[in-house]
């Protein structure tokens, strides 16, 4: 079975206390549920169009582990916590092999 990635990019930050707040409750419950953080923060060198970001990229056993995780009561909750705080792209893909 394919591992599955979820993958975030935040556009920006208005309110770095609110996200704070989140990811004290984002990790906990990704973790929880299987994910494993592969990398986190400021992109290192960006190419072509790429955008100095921050940006996560967390591992599952499969995409439907991902998508079980977001869906979860715990990380809803980091959610709801992070409110409009910024403005992020997520996605969850699927692994090669």
């Amino acid at each position: 079975m394919a591992k599955g990635y979820w993958i975030t990019f935040y556009r920006s930050i208005s309110d770095p206390d609110a996200l704070a707040a989140y990811a004290k409750l984002a990790g906990p419950a990704i973790t929880g549920n299987g994910g494993r953080f592969l990398a986190r923060g400021a992109a290192a060198k960006t190419y072509e169009q790429g955008i100095a970001q921050r940006t996560t990229v967390i591992e599952f056993d499969s995409v439907e582990r991902a998508i079980a995780a977001h869906d979860s009561p715990a990380y809803q909750e980091a959610l709801e916590a992070m409110g409009n705080a910024c403005e992020r792209d997520v996605r969850i893909v699927e692994g090669l092999g």
